[in-house]
């Protein structure tokens, strides 16, 4: 593994723990963020600000890599990211870019299709229907969950 594939590795094991204060350490002072193509987000008070909203709303996030490639100071990531917001989860494929200078994220670009997006949100929130339902038939009628 390359330093630079080790700083992205470091970088979204904090995010999986949505621990931000630890992220924000794998970023330099002038990051641009970008999730395609909504406008990016420059600067590490920007960053840290979308960040932790994140962090208060998911109860869950983890960005599982597939497969990474490093040429030079740039890393690509194939990924499946999760989302969880209480009962509700949404998985989707997502493909990021990340530019690493003097061991720190300068550029952080994500893709992925909103369609995709929208569908995994739409199974999501029918998954934790369904599970909200249960929970209550069982408490109901004095099973367990």
């Amino acid at each position: 593994m390359t330093d630079a594939e080790t700083v992205v590795t470091g970088f979204l094991t904090a995010l999986d723990e949505l621990d931000i204060d630890t992220a924000l350490t794998f970023l330099s002072d002038d990051i641009v963020y970008q999730n395609v193509p909504l406008p990016a987000a420059r600067g590490t008070a920007v960053v840290e600000d979308q960040l932790r909203r994140v962090a208060r709303l998911c109860t869950k996030f983890e960005a599982r890599t597939h497969h990474m490639a490093a040429d030079g100071d740039v890393v690509l990531t194939e990924r499946t990211d999760l989302l969880g917001i209480g009962l509700w989860e949404a998985e989707f494929w997502v493909f990021g870019t990340f530019r690493v200078e003097d061991g720190r994220i300068t550029v952080w670009r994500d893709y992925f299709d909103w369609t995709t997006v929208l569908a995994a949100s739409a199974v999501g929130a029918g998954r934790g229907a369904l599970l909200g339902v249960r929970r209550l038939i069982g408490r109901s009628s004095g099973g367990g969950t």
